[in-house]
């Protein structure tokens, strides 16, 4: 999609993925502006003096819960990429409802707000855990993905769109377990859960050219889904630290075995393109716009262990090398 002379703003925008985006966005495309909207005044700061040069860069203190501050900084945004989260299973299962707030009640606050304001596009960051959840957090981004598609059905004659990107685990994001694994190794020991354990991998610069990818093809509440490739989290762990022993310590509470990223019920909703699938929503102003796109055959699930794409041990070493994680 061209960014050129347009206006985002990214909520969130101090974390892994926001950074990686505004990164992104200000080196490929001439913004009018890029708002960077977040809660954390030491992070702004600190990201301030990583892009000084960039002076179209906007920062605003706010918090998603907050409607009226989202209203004050959504005036004039062409994009809205909704970024923020709170996503610590444990800190879930012991904080439900501060979760609740920001990522149930903090997405119809988006939505409100984008639609009051004339916000052209919203795209909505997910996660593999909204697919069947089992934790906390999934359930919330369940619910954050049902209200941003659903919330194209209140949109009335404005000309603003909503849609969703579900992904699963970036390879060197921060709390990810290849810096974990990277930490331990002086140990001498690092520690799996399962053995059969499995997980699907992106970086964050296709996370984030994924989303931009998306931006140019949404119409309204599709959930778009990356074809990424799996590796089981030991078969990683022998890869990063070979001299390491391996230690199955069991799953933890809320942990899934593999990842799922489109259901079986989903798949009955889902097209098949040539390197993404779209999620489609089931409402009446749904039209198929998304074009060339096939359906998908009856049982599939989109999930680590069934996938036909496995990233090989070099393949994991180049992605760890090109993203700096090693030390």
């Amino acid at each position: 999609m061209d960014l050129n002379n347009k206006t985002i703003l990214i909520t969130g925008g101090t974390g892994s993925f926001g950074q990686k985006f505004a990164e992104i966005v200000l080196r490929d495309f001439s913004p009018a502006k890029v708002i960077i909207l977040s809660r954390d005044e030491l992070k702004q700061f600190e990201m301030q003096q990583k892009f000084a040069q960039h002076k179209n860069l906007r920062f605003f203190l706010g918090d998603v819960r907050d409607k009226e501050r989202l209203y004050r900084a959504f005036s004039e945004v062409d994009i809205v990429v909704h970024a923020a989260a709170l996503k610590q299973i444990p800190a879930a299962e012991y904080n439900p409802f501060e979760f609740v707030k920001t990522n149930v009640l903090g997405a119809q606050n988006i939505i409100e707000a984008a639609i009051d304001r004339g916000v052209k596009k919203v795209i909505a960051l997910s996660t593999d855990k909204a697919a069947n959840p089992i934790n906390l957090y999934g359930a919330t981004k369940l619910c954050s993905d049902k209200l941003f598609v659903a919330g194209n059905s209140y949109v009335g004659d404005q000309d603003t769109s909503f849609s969703v990107v579900r992904y699963g685990n970036v390879v060197g994001s921060r709390g990810s377990v290849i810096p974990f694994f990277l930490e331990q190794r002086s140990n001498g020991k690092l520690p799996i859960t399962d053995s059969r354990m499995t997980r699907f991998w992106i970086t964050l610069e296709q996370g984030v050219k994924f989303v931009l990818q998306s931006l140019g093809r949404m119409h309204r509440g599709e959930i778009f889904v990356p074809k990424l490739p799996s590796m089981k989290v030991i078969d990683l762990a022998r890869t990063l630290a070979p001299e390491c022993e391996i230690e199955i310590v069991g799953i933890r509470p809320g942990e899934k075995l593999h990842e799922v990223m489109i259901s079986e019920e989903d798949a009955r909703r889902s097209l098949d393109f040539d390197n993404h699938y779209v999620i489609v929503p089931q409402f009446k102003w749904w039209s198929n716009n998304q074009q060339n796109g096939k359906p998908l055959p009856e049982g599939f699930v989109y999930s680590s262990e069934r996938n036909d794409w496995w990233l090989t041990d070099q393949e994991l070493l180049g992605l760890v090398k090109d993203i700096n994680v090693v030390p």
